[in-house]
């Protein structure tokens, strides 16, 4: 039997994260179309990716009347909205049910961790799994199809941004290294700046303006040019990289000094609630994506990511222990940004979503090591708040056990047409890829009805 290798850890996400030229980054090199003429509020989403697949036992869909094998570790608890309780460890969702839907139907049949993500991100299922977990997306994701179809506005915001890097199995594909995510870093960190909107030590924003050494930076990504032509277009993007740098809306948009210590302490000062922090900023400011990697929200060994088998991360004993520490963390970033998200009006504009690449299975394993679940992808669940769609509801159902939906099934790709339909993007049309062969955004799927 081959061993789960898990989710990428965080200093090896961190060193695949970004490509870095000094004061600049690749993800910095975006889409560079024409202004659209307007500062109109843009559409958005933030998109909370629950790498390692999260138990939908232990969140949304806990079954307390399933045998004790299969049961959740913890206890529900009743919410604002009759008939949806959720974990115990989530009182501060429960408090706010009627801003947020639950999808407890979700399923595919990819239960690898990269390739799960890969058909979760992209909608497109790879041909051939690699049981390693090392394999990247050939087709690209959400955010590079938003910064494709969409582009920039007047304020030169990145359409698409990752918090802290980009997610290590998804890439812009045939669209062009110019639609990768800008890598915001850590907003969490002490005195955070995004790196690569940072100046060069002692150079203004007007000497930069005349730097030719920018130039003869981005000209260096020519050595990297790959067989697929990922890197082309680089002439097309040069000025948007530079008046990104340049742009004192963008560098305010990142800028978390501007928020009170109230709003601070709100969030959480812990790696997710500050990522979910920048995140609504970039959202205002007319950043179309923003992907969020919900690994662990402090990085210390007690705390383990999503991915709840036996042995996760090395650490033995009973995952119910991690996931409760956890937790907790996730309630207090994910409320608070569908709060302050409700309490600015932002709510039609901007959609919340959190799920993993699948969930877990529904029987625990337990062995000397400890107790566990392992990957799941025949149910699991979604959290959608925003958007202007319909909140304070369940949507779909799953057996006494969950182990797969009896009502209302949907996918990966039925999530995503409902992200691309509030977006304004239709995922029926066609993308070209290298063979200049036509690739529709979603091979199949329609927004979930219930929601709409």
């Amino acid at each position: 039997m081959r061993r789960c290798r898990g989710p990428v850890n965080r200093r090896q996400f961190m060193q695949v994260g970004g490509l870095a030229l000094g004061g600049l980054a690749l993800p910095q090199l975006l889409q560079a179309k024409e202004a659209s003429g307007t500062l109109k509020q843009r559409k958005s989403v933030i998109f909370l990716f629950q790498h390692g697949g999260a138990s939908q036992l232990e969140t949304y869909d806990l079954k307390p009347d399933a045998p004790l094998a299969y049961r959740s570790c913890f206890s529900p608890i009743s919410t604002t909205v009759p008939g949806m309780d959720l974990c115990e460890h989530l009182p501060l969702h429960a408090k706010i049910a009627d801003k947020f839907s639950l999808v407890r139907s979700m399923h595919h049949d990819v239960d690898i961790h990269s390739d799960g993500g890969i058909t979760v991100l992209t909608g497109k299922r790879p041909e051939k799994l690699d049981p390693t977990s090392q394999s990247k997306s050939d087709h690209p994701c959400l955010g590079a199809v938003a910064s494709h179809v969409l582009g920039t506005n007047e304020t030169f915001m990145p359409p698409y941004v990752s918090i802290p890097s980009k997610i290590y199995m998804i890439r812009p594909a045939y669209l062009g290294v110019k639609h990768s995510p800008f890598a915001a870093g850590n907003p969490a960190a002490p005195s955070y700046k995004p790196p690569h909107l940072s100046l060069p030590q002692g150079m203004s924003r007007e000497e930069l303006r005349h730097r030719g050494e920018l130039v003869a930076k981005l000209d260096k990504l020519r050595n990297d040019i790959d067989s697929n032509q990922n890197l082309q277009g680089t002439e097309e993007f040069r000025d948007l990289a530079l008046q990104m740098l340049t742009s004192p809306q963008t560098a305010r948009a990142f800028d978390l000094t501007q928020e009170s210590d109230q709003t601070h302490a709100a969030y959480g000062r812990h790696d997710w609630g500050q990522a979910c922090l920048l995140a609504r900023r970039l959202a205002e400011a007319g950043t179309v994506v923003t992907t969020i990697y919900l690994n662990v929200p402090k990085n210390e060994a007690k705390y383990t990511n999503w991915d709840d088998h036996i042995l996760n991360a090395g650490q033995p004993g009973h995952f119910a222990e991690y996931m409760e520490r956890r937790l907790p963390y996730m309630d207090q970033a994910v409320s608070a940004l569908v709060e302050d998200i409700h309490e600015r009006g932002l709510d039609e504009e901007i959609m919340v979503v959190a799920v993993g690449e699948f969930g877990r299975t529904p029987k625990l394993r337990t062995n000397s090591s400890g107790t566990g679940r392992d990957h799941w992808a025949k149910a699991y669940s979604a959290f959608i708040s925003g958007g202007g769609l319909k909140m304070g509801q369940v949507v779909g159902a799953t057996n006494s056990k969950a182990e797969y939906p009896i009502e209302a099934p949907y996918t990966p790709q039925d999530l995503l047409a409902t992200i691309y339909r509030h977006l304004g993007i239709n995922w029926e049309q066609n993308l070209i890829d290298h063979s200049g062969r036509p690739v529709p955004i979603l091979p199949s799927g329609r927004p979930i009805a219930e929601l709409i």
